[in-house]
């Protein structure tokens, strides 16, 4: 299943959830914040998240039902579960507008980010209205099991950042450190996507597992592939310039394979840009992408991707084939060859 395929089938599940988020927004009661919101969350997002939500829901209601009853496409949806899923866009859209300011970013999916349109505190109060929105919609929508599956993967996002932080501090070389970085800022998410689906659906914890290990391993190969897209990416369609990892201090899985297994010179070398200003740092990306090239380790990130991939198609095991299916599989491998 291709790129064009997979969005055809998904394009009437994305039309409801925008149209769901529209309708949130337009009750948020300050056409400031409004405009805001708007301008952050409709801006070329492919809505995975909450797309993960409806598949899970839909895949564990066919699920459950007696063979030859109804096909899948039959099935109507439960009530609120576009809403349910819209949490996941709105968390996520929220931590994008937090994370543009704590990072002074210009740009985010080439054009400016919002911190850059409007001031900063303005900004940070939108995405806290995101949050606050968010679980407010868990807890009405959904029940108290549901919120607590959205309170985890909302602190542990937290979590995951002052986390990084510490790497770049320490200039950990762990790659324990590096994916329960990525666990607490993708993985979590995306995983809690799933499962909240499944859990609407009512299925049993054999199916509600199966989609948070489905979830997690997709995290963690899509914020893989980002990295490997970081220095490998075309900048007219990541949004972002070659090594803008690197520049920040940040120690991806590419670059720590390769410190890992060259010699003891070159990694001096390394790690002495990465005590520099981000500026040295910036002049020195040819040099560092041809030292990852050497070492493996654009080969060794690929590889993990794709072990990653293999792990969350294998979790959905349990489940009958059907479009659903299908579709979450082809989403999984879409990551591997995704450009942006």
């Amino acid at each position: 299943m291709n790129k064009n395929e997979l969005l055809a089938l998904l394009q009437p599940d994305i039309e409801q959830i925008n149209e769901t988020m529209h309708s949130e927004i337009s009750q948020c009661g300050n056409a400031l914040l409004q405009q805001i919101l708007e301008y952050a969350l409709f801006n070329g997002g492919k809505r995975i998240r909450p797309i993960l939500t409806v598949l899970s829901a839909r895949l564990c209601a066919f699920s459950r039902m007696p063979e030859g009853l109804a096909e899948e496409d039959e099935l109507k949806p439960p009530v609120n579960l576009y809403l349910l899923a819209a949490i996941f866009e709105f968390l996520h859209g929220a931590s994008l507008l937090h994370d543009d300011v704590i990072d002074n970013a210009g740009k985010r999916r080439g054009r400016p980010s919002a911190n850059s349109v409007w001031d900063n505190t303005q900004v940070i109060l939108a995405g806290d209205f995101l949050h606050a929105r968010a679980l407010t919609i868990a807890g009405t929508v959904g029940d108290q099991h549901t919120l607590s599956l959205i309170g985890h993967a909302t602190a542990a996002m937290i979590q995951a950042e002052f986390l990084q932080m510490q790497t770049v501090q320490e200039r950990n070389l762990s790659e324990k450190n590096y994916f329960s970085v990525l666990r607490g800022k993708t993985g979590c998410l995306i995983s809690a996507a799933c499962e909240v689906g499944a859990y609407f659906a009512q299925s049993g914890d054999a199916h509600q597992k199966a989609l948070r290990s489905y979830g997690d391993a997709l995290g963690l190969a899509f914020q893989v592939v980002d990295d490997l897209l970081d220095y490998q990416g075309d900048p007219g369609k990541t949004g972002k310039a070659v090594g803008n990892d690197f520049v920040e201090g940040k120690m991806t899985l590419p670059l720590i394979h390769a410190l890992q297994n060259c010699d003891r010179k070159e990694f001096d070398r390394i790690m002495g840009l990465l005590k520099e200003n981000p500026s040295a740092r910036a002049g020195q990306i040819g040099e560092v992408y041809a030292f990852i090239e050497q070492y493996g380790g654009f080969d060794y990130a690929r590889q993990g991707a794709e072990t990653l991939v293999e792990a969350a198609n294998e979790a959905l095991a349990v489940f009958p084939d059907c479009q659903s299916r299908k579709i979450l599989t082809g989403l999984a491998n879409y990551v591997l060859t995704r450009q942006k």
